[in-house]
């Protein structure tokens, strides 16, 4: 009686620690960041808004970068896969790469979700979460307009055009959008379009190249205005034009990086396009807690976007124009701790801060 007793009490501590560790193994998350060059963002804002998503919602995920290597990207997902991932959160460098992941998912039998750029080759994700890209373009468009406005700049203007990656869905979308305000301004003769060029990979040194070259075809017309799909984009236009002893020109950027933002209130740039990146993190983070716990996911994508093939329910978010206004400002990047007065205002750009941040910091730090 008492060996029946023993194997059945000792059965039932092992059908409690199966039945714990049953619930506590529910796979896990990993995100397949793209680089560190294309964008200040992703090692910056999206790893840690994804860190703070997943620690609160109490899963286990892992973070990684391919820095720029589409095989790299590849083999990341693999590994995550190998070590238990059941969902995967991919920003793809190209749609082609981005479709063999998908594909491998699929084969898995595990979710993954586009994050900010759309696989446009294949049959696509589970999910798309983004901004809406064209949204993204006519804010640049319109921001170069009136930036074009109060310079107080006469017709014709002379106007170049840097977009991103060709081969990134997003700078397409980017393009869709700006071209759609500026075109018209090309085709009544306002505006000469001097020259139009993708820079491969984001590459900000190759923009740079890209503008010299622009600038010496430009000869003595010269630039008037430039449209650059970012902000490292727009930092390569502002590097050639002090280069070549030049002042500086309307120029457009997008993703409130802290150097944008500095460029932006020295008045070296015009505007930058502030990306809710939080957001943006926090509903793909959702998403993909839903899908690891087998919750219902009806109501966290509310939108549809077509990749070409199919209809991939989405969640698209509204970007916002940021040009040097302290109330818009502290609105905005200050107030959804996007950024910090305290990372702006250094150095140099100390000056150019609102008074009233000045007082409360004392004194510029290097």
């Amino acid at each position: 009686m008492r060996k029946l007793v023993s194997v059945l009490f000792m059965l039932s501590l092992f059908i409690g620690v199966f039945a714990v560790n049953a619930q506590d193994d529910e796979g896990s998350i990993t995100v397949l960041l793209p680089d560190s060059a294309s964008s200040a963002r992703w090692e910056n804002d999206d790893r840690r808004f994804f860190e703070m998503a997943f620690e609160e919602a109490g899963v286990d995920f892992n973070i990684v970068n391919a820095e720029g290597d589409a095989s790299t990207q590849l083999a990341q997902a693999e590994q995550a896969i190998t070590d238990g991932a059941k969902v995967l959160l991919l920003v793809n460098l190209d749609s082609g790469s981005g479709a063999a992941i998908i594909a491998l998912a699929r084969e898995a039998g595990i979710n993954i979700i586009d994050y900010d750029r759309l696989t446009i080759e294949g049959p696509g994700a589970d999910f798309y979460v983004s901004f809406d890209g064209e949204a993204v373009g006519r804010l640049q468009g319109e921001g170069l307009v009136a930036a074009v406005e109060e310079a107080g700049l006469e017709p014709p203007v002379r106007v170049a055009v840097l977009n991103g990656s060709p081969t990134d869905n997003n700078a397409t979308l980017f393009k869709n959008g700006y071209d759609s305000v500026i075109n018209p301004l090309f085709e009544s003769g306002e505006w000469i379009e001097v020259d139009d060029q993708w820079v491969p990979d984001w590459d900000n040194q190759q923009a740079l190249v890209i503008f010299e070259q622009m600038l010496t075809a430009a000869g003595d017309e010269g630039i008037d205005a430039a449209i650059a799909a970012n902000d490292g984009l727009a930092q390569s236009v502002i590097s050639a034009l002090a280069n070549n002893g030049l002042d500086p020109i309307p120029v457009t950027g997008q993703d409130a990086t802290v150097g944008g933002m500095q460029n932006v209130i020295s008045g070296r740039q015009s505007m930058t396009v502030y990306k809710a990146i939080r957001a943006e993190a926090e509903a793909a983070a959702a998403l993909a807690v839903a899908l690891l716990r087998g919750e219902d996911t009806s109501e966290l994508a509310d939108a549809v976007v077509n990749n070409g093939q199919n209809d991939i329910p989405s969640v698209l978010l509204e970007p916002i124009s940021i040009t040097n206004d302290p109330e818009l400002i502290e609105s905005t990047v200050i107030a959804d701790g996007f950024r910090t007065w305290e990372e702006i205002c250094v150095g140099e750009f100390f000056e150019f801060c609102p008074e009233s941040v000045q007082e409360e910091l004392g004194e510029p730090a290097d």
